[in-house]
């Protein structure tokens, strides 16, 4: 029976379908990674957690390396999220959208996966430096794309004080994460909480409007 055959099956009789064998790899992969560490991860006990042979393994993958780096691609694709930030009307409407746009990313990027994915990338970032670009420009450069576009447009409605919006940008998230990010990297911080995010994002772009804004605004 064929795959798609196996998934109908499961439906009719209310099963829930096997995930594709690929699929269980990489969840099977990244959670050994993440508990063990790329050099303390053994194929398998990554082939045990996803329920498969170690010849299964390697016939989707050639290595230990090559599992690590479609795990880094695989969760960056997932946060590629391009954002769609409404155009400021006003300085309150910058205000909100600056506050509301910081915690998310402050949550988001607290996540213990998220977190995660950074440490595998920057630990393999000398052996497989593409991956760890692929991974900012994914998750950051993204993103930080339409915040400038967002702002390039604050400054055409005459909120925003002329200047190199990419380096407003900068600022702003400066000013955000300060040192928390490198922080919780090396585990010496905790991941805040939905209120410090707030806050924190709340008093970045309390300090970014009184730099940056137009006056009068």
């Amino acid at each position: 029976m064929t795959q798609r055959g196996k998934t109908a099956t499961a439906r009719r009789h209310g099963e829930k379908p096997a995930r594709p064998v690929r699929e269980r790899v990489l969840s099977a992969a990244f959670a050994t990674f993440r508990d063990r560490g790329f050099s303390g991860a053994s194929t398998l006990e990554i082939a045990t957690r996803a329920k498969v042979s170690k010849r299964e393994l390697y016939t989707l993958f050639d290595d230990k390396q090559a599992m690590l780096e479609a795990c880094i691609v695989a969760r960056a694709e997932r946060m590629r999220a391009p954002l769609q930030l409404p155009m400021p009307r006003n300085r309150e409407d910058l205000a909100a959208t600056l506050t509301a746009l910081g915690a998310s990313l402050l949550r988001g990027t607290s996540d213990p996966n998220v977190l995660a994915v950074y440490r595998l990338a920057i630990a393999e970032s000398e052996g497989s430096p593409a991956v760890a670009r692929m991974l900012d420009n994914a998750g950051r450069q993204t993103n930080r794309a339409a915040i400038v576009k967002m702002l390039e447009g604050a400054q055409a409605r005459g909120i925003l004080r002329s200047g190199d919006a990419a380096v407003m940008a900068e600022v702003y998230f400066g000013v955000l994460w300060n040192d928390l990010l490198v922080r919780m990297l090396l585990r010496v911080a905790a991941s805040p909480t939905p209120q410090e995010a707030e806050r924190r994002a709340r008093a970045a772009t309390e300090l970014f409007l009184a730099v940056h804004a137009a006056a009068g605004n």
